[in-house]
């Protein structure tokens, strides 16, 4: 199970890579970023569940949970703006 250990690097490197999708200019990039922030929830939940880090698992679920708000806030928004 050692591997495991390991998870704690690409998850962090996915992390640094959504926050930069996130803070683009270009609409595509942001969207996508809130997606691989989510694959890096994912990473981080399984690193934390091997390591027994429960305050780590909450706190990804917690944000896991706010990403998945914006982007259904996010396209309720473009809906009724394409609407308008």
């Amino acid at each position: 199970m050692e591997y495991l250990d390991l998870i704690q690097w690409p998850a962090m490197l996915v992390t640094v890579y959504a926050a930069y999708l996130v803070a683009s200019q270009g609409k595509r990039r942001r969207e996508a970023g809130f997606w691989v922030f989510l694959v890096s929830n994912v990473l981080w939940i399984a690193w934390g569940l091997h390591d027994h880090a429960y305050a780590l698992v909450a706190l990804q679920v917690a944000l896991a949970a706010m990403n998945i708000r914006g982007v259904c806030k996010n396209e309720s928004a473009q809906a009724a703006s394409q609407e308008a």
